[in-house]
């Protein structure tokens, strides 16, 4: 026996890269449909006239000859002509008249090609066995999870973030502060803080007001009364700390349409009082924590929430509990391919569907027929997403995203599409951040990090580590819900 049986077993059932297909898989089969769905209408500046998108549909990747005949396209051939891997994307749609729907108008558009991973789903070296790729001219030993941009294999590198949607509390001399990266399911992502000063009075910034803002006036506005916010509060110190804040603040005798007031006077100041009003209703749905809801009936579950995070706050202050460590990777997230796709394509899909409305506005200008195909330019979308995938700058502002994957040999390779990535600054020093945690063992490689600036901001994941791809909340609470309701039925 040679003591490797669990190691050689499980390298030989899974793929090294099952990690980047299984992430791309869940962006093509619901991320992608996800987007569709948050803009699903084009409303041009045309009276009577709009746009419903219903679905989109995604084809394996397809090439058009010189004698417009239409073939498969295999990852090699798209190699050795210098060509994209890709997918055509087709939309249909419904136009909108007088706000009735035209179903008998409904039509499907090309609006243009979207990378293909190799081995993914879309991919046609999915399902073959050994000898047909052979046949077929593919290597058949190759992992796949990369993709090839006009000819070049392109690696989406795993980028290292904070977890989203959960309290990270940190304690500083002088404050203590509690931050949630309030995070949608359509990649809108807003930092919403309370921070504690040494006196125990907190203040709470978001994106919109990062200046600071006093908790109780936001809570007001919320709709949370003083008795309701002090209820949810247990612990005696802390409890004072929120009497505390209530009696100092200015808004602890407003009514909520007062706090609300008093909030769009600070969020729009000099502005007409219809704008201020708009303008508040925008921060407390759209800005604080949207990843509890957008809608007015969310309120009171986001003030519960803010409270929650203010006593977090004073029970590190006082020291009954020990501050987050930013370092543990239990506090971490990595967005692998399919994740990086969804910002990508959620981005340009806007773009694209501005694009349209300034062309459907421009042909009614010059008095032609609106017709919604004619209106598409599939190139929009297609240039934009080549851009990204061939230079590595992301939309949100990263850079080294793709990067040319390493082929000196099969390990280069695979090590290559393992790679994660810090998106801290690499000429800062991050001592901590680059030190080896104890919460990475079993996870990240102790061992394998290049020298010189990138040491321990570059990472590789353990020869077994996988990472889940996450599941749909709305799914998993249904299926929970359901669970517990035939728990209780099997009591009775």
């Amino acid at each position: 026996m040679s003591g490797h049986e669990i190691l050689e077993s499980y390298i030989s059932t899974v793929s090294m890269v099952q990690q980047q297909i299984e992430s791309y898989n869940r962006f093509i089969h619901i991320g992608i449909h996800k987007i569709i769905e948050s803009q699903d209408r084009i409303e041009p500046d045309v009276q009577n006239f709009g746009i419903k998108l219903n679905s989109i549909r995604l084809e394996q990747p397809k090439i058009i000859e010189s004698d417009s005949s239409t073939k498969n396209l295999m990852p090699h051939e798209a190699m050795i002509r210098n060509l994209t891997y890709s997918a055509p994307m087709y939309l249909t749609y419904t136009p909108i008249i007088s706000g009735i729907e035209k179903t008998v108008n409904m039509g499907e558009a090309y609006i243009g090609e979207l990378p293909v991973m190799v081995k993914s789903d879309l991919c046609y070296t999915k399902n073959m066995v050994y000898d047909q790729l052979s046949n077929e001219g593919e290597d058949p030993d190759d992992p796949g999870g990369y993709f090839i941009i006009k000819g070049t294999e392109r690696v989406l590198v795993g980028i290292e973030d904070l977890a989203p949607n959960r309290m990270i509390c940190t304690r500083d001399p002088k404050e203590t502060i509690c931050k949630v990266f309030s995070t949608t399911q359509l990649s809108f992502r807003g930092k919403c803080s309370i921070k504690r000063d040494e006196y125990g009075i907190y203040n709470i910034t978001f994106p919109t007001f990062s200046k600071g803002l006093d908790l109780i006036l936001v809570l007001r506005a919320l709709g949370l009364s003083n008795d309701a916010i002090l209820e949810q509060i247990a612990e005696k110190e802390i409890k004072n700390d929120m009497i505390l804040n209530i009696s100092v603040s200015k808004a602890k005798d407003m009514s909520v349409s007062e706090a609300l007031a008093e909030l769009g006077r600070l969020s729009a100041p000099n502005q007409a009082k219809q704008y201020q009003d708009k303008k508040a209703d925008v921060q407390l749905d759209t800005y604080i924590l949207p990843h509890i809801g957008i809608l007015k009936e969310s309120r009171i579950e986001k003030g519960r929430y803010l409270v929650s995070m203010a006593e977090r706050a004073s029970m590190v202050a006082y020291k009954y509990i020990e501050p987050d460590d930013r370092d543990n990777y239990k506090n971490k997230r990595i967005n692998l391919a399919g994740d990086l796709m969804e910002v990508l394509f959620n981005n340009n899909f806007k773009a694209f569907v501005r694009d349209v409305k300034y062309r459907i506005e421009r042909t009614t200008a010059r008095g032609r027929r609106v017709t919604v195909r004619t209106n598409i330019n599939p190139d929009t979308l297609t240039e934009k997403i080549l851009y990204s995938m061939g230079t590595g700058s992301w939309p949100t502002g990263q850079t080294g995203v793709s990067q040319v994957l390493d082929r000196t040999n099969l390990v280069s390779a695979l090590s290559h599409l393992r790679r994660v990535k810090s998106p801290l600054a690499k000429k800062h020093s991050h001592l901590a951040a680059r030190e080896i945690h104890g919460s990475h063992l079993g996870k990240i490689c102790p061992s394998e990090t290049p020298e010189g600036t990138e040491v321990g901001l570059t990472r590789y994941l353990a020869l077994m580590s996988r990472i889940t791809v996450g599941a749909d909340e709305a799914m998993t609470r249904k299926r929970v819900e359901e669970i517990i309701a035939g728990l209780n039925s099997a009591k009775k």
